[in-house]
């Protein structure tokens, strides 16, 4: 059955971005981590020792909303909260030798996702591809690296 007026861009893109995120949600589930979790732990060891309360600030979320995933994380021993340096009153966040160990892990799990979810395309569209997306995300405003997801967390 063909449709009379096929999907637009955006339509496609969120459809299939909403497959993606659901897909990854299943696989990093697998190692009893959200996506949220991911993404903050991939921060941490990206840029160690901010405050808490800049990396809130960096993913645009409440700070108290960023304290129970700091938390979680923190329980596992994936990162540890330090006493600022020049600031006593905030904790500098730091990613532990364990927590490296699943920042492996995970980037495994998201390049098979990454392999499985574009498995229809040959490198070079999927380079296209990167390119394009990046250019949209540019455009749009979004930080490189860090899901707008986070305002709704």
């Amino acid at each position: 059955m063909a449709l009379e007026n096929p999907p637009g861009s955006a339509f496609l893109l969120a459809a299939v971005g909403s497959h993606a995120a659901a897909r990854f949600a299943e696989r990093v589930a697998d190692l009893d981590l959200t996506p949220p979790q991911v993404g903050l732990l991939g921060l941490i060891a990206a840029s160690p020792g901010q405050s808490q309360q800049a990396v809130a600030q960096l993913l645009g979320m409440p700070p108290s909303r960023l304290v129970g995933l700091v938390d979680a994380l923190a329980d596992r021993g994936l990162v540890e909260r330090r006493r600022n340096r020049t600031d006593r009153r905030l904790h500098a966040l730091h990613i532990t030798d364990e927590g490296t160990e699943m920042l492996a892990r995970v980037g495994k799990v998201g390049r098979e996702h990454d392999a499985a979810l574009c498995r229809s395309l040959d490198a070079a569209e999927r380079e296209t591809l990167r390119a394009l997306l990046s250019r949209i995300a540019a455009d749009q405003g979004l930080r490189p690296g860090i899901h707008p997801g986070y305002r709704g967390v």
